[in-house]
């Protein structure tokens, strides 16, 4: 058997950019010394609908049930990611990014430590959303060229430059 070649499988991946008013929720873990930050979010199984994917990612990692979210998520961001890294062969993932909004009274109902079989216990923190722009942020979104959480975009910024390995590096 010869190796896969990377990226010759893709894999769909859902994130939210989770806002109460302002902040936005990141989840925080350290690597190689260094802190790291990811959205909310996980892979879309085979056959699930991505909005049924963005719900249970939801409810797994934080335990918020979509429902209480103040109207429906937005698709804001997509990002084509090849991007090899430490371990197996990676596949190509397609990050989808949608903005959720939720009421203060929501945010304090969700977890504060979300477990990863993989990487272990990360914390959830809030930040102000412009303040994104000095994190390792992954994936990489602009959050914080957004005029303000609400504001619409065209849909020609939805779509992001394509990741690789050389402009991304995998921490």
């Amino acid at each position: 058997m010869t190796p896969a070649e990377p990226f010759a499988r893709i894999k769909i991946r859902v994130a939210a950019a989770l806002f109460d008013g302002d902040e936005v929720a990141l989840i925080h873990r350290t690597r190689s010394g260094q802190d790291h930050y990811t959205l909310p979010g996980g892979n879309v199984e085979s056959g699930e609908p991505v909005l049924g994917a963005l719900a249970r990612e939801l409810d797994e990692e934080l335990g918020l049930d979509l429902t209480e979210a103040s109207g429906a998520p937005r698709l804001t961001w997509i990002r084509d990611a090849m991007v090899t890294r430490p371990g197996a062969t990676p596949p190509r993932k397609l990050h989808l990014v949608f903005r959720v909004h939720i009421a203060h009274h929501v945010r304090t109902r969700l977890r504060t430590v979300e477990y990863d079989g993989t990487v272990g216990a990360g914390h959830l923190t809030w930040s102000h959303y412009k303040d994104t722009a000095a994190k390792a942020l992954f994936p990489p979104v602009p959050l914080a060229e957004l005029p303000a959480p609400t504001a619409p975009l065209d849909a020609a910024q939805a779509f992001l430059p394509t990741l690789d390995d050389t402009n991304f590096e995998w921490i």
